[in-house]
């Protein structure tokens, strides 16, 4: 179910852009304990994830989440975003994202 609710709501923020883009690929593959999908808009959007439901049954149950975004700002800048979702929180790199210090 989780995943289902992560997959519908990336394509609703797909479609809701503005009325002359349009998607230019949309794929998809939701199971029980995985999901996978990606898509790409005609104004150089385009988002791409895997996930997987990991320690099933157990107190430990987690979704560990891997993907990448990418979209035009405002200034016209091209942001893209890699990430890591997992027990570990949301993990994201990109170059304009600040780095924390090593410890």
């Amino acid at each position: 179910m989780k995943f289902l609710i992560v997959f519908v709501a990336l394509f609703a923020l797909a479609l809701a852009a503005p009325a002359d883009v349009s998607i230019v690929k949309s794929n998809s593959d939701v199971g029980p304990e995985s999901f996978k999908y990606d898509w790409e808009t005609s104004d150089g959007q385009s988002a791409q994830a895997e996930g997987q439901l990991k320690n099933i049954g157990s107190e430990n149950e987690a979704i560990s989440v891997q993907g990448s975004y990418k979209f035009v700002g405002d200034d016209g800048v091209t942001y893209e975003v890699s990430y890591i979702a997992d027990e570990n929180g949301f993990q994201p790199q990109g170059a304009h994202l600040p780095v924390a210090p090593e410890a």
